[in-house]
């Protein structure tokens, strides 16, 4: 592949040989873009962006993600890496359900502590959601629901670091948390591949709800 490297919300990173794009007037910034705006590039090889996606509203990010494709040339590849909501709520927030079944499950109300354990858990998980910018986090099954809807056909998971292209090896900067192979903090990604955009959970609601106010 030989098309240029787009290097999404580089801040102050920049990466050698790729095209490092934000909105602000980072010395790492080859191109000042606002990406909502779209990317003025055609048959780009690669698209990287670390912890990015989540700074962005679900609408929003929908749209760039479509637009990554869009820009993409046909073997192309958009390697994402954003937090993990799954790994986010498992070390934020305490288990107070007790399993009945394989199929169900029931709540000892008298086992959810009001002191304040609890309280600092609540401030941990609403950190997770509002602080540094975040506006919406993903898990792995909403992550590839995005990406499908973007018109990505083939979706490869990844530990930190990890690619099966040269390319993309080593790139990830952010720092990383206490995590297991089962639970990663973040999500590592990497899409290809074209297929017909696949929407199969219903955002209606939230996206009109979170725009009311």
């Amino acid at each position: 592949m030989s098309g240029e490297r787009l290097h999404l919300g580089c801040g102050p990173v920049h990466l050698p040989g790729w095209v490092n794009l934000d909105n602000q007037p980072y010395e790492a910034v080859d191109r000042i873009l606002d990406l909502r705006q779209g990317l003025p590039f055609e048959e780009v090889s690669f698209i990287f962006a670390e912890h990015f996606l989540e700074h962005f509203d679900l609408q929003d990010a929908l749209n760039l993600l479509a637009e990554c494709r869009r820009v993409l040339a046909d073997d192309g590849v958009l390697r994402l890496t954003t937090p993990n909501l799954d790994w986010v709520w498992a070390t934020s927030y305490s288990t107070r359900w007790t399993a009945t079944s394989a199929s169900t499950a029931t709540m000892d109300v008298r086992a959810w502590p009001h002191d304040p354990a609890a309280a600092q858990e609540c401030v941990t998980l609403n950190r997770a959601f509002r602080a540094w910018g975040h506006k919406f986090l993903y898990n792995q099954a909403m992550l590839e629901e995005a990406l499908r809807r973007a018109g990505f056909a083939d979706i490869q998971w990844f530990r930190y670091g990890q690619s099966t292209h040269p390319e993309l090896r080593g790139l990830d900067r952010h720092e990383q948390s206490p995590d297991t192979p089962d639970l990663p903090h973040v999500l590592v990604v990497e899409a290809s591949g074209r297929a017909e955009p696949a929407a199969r959970v219903d955002v209606t609601e939230y996206l009109r709800d979170v725009t009311l106010f």
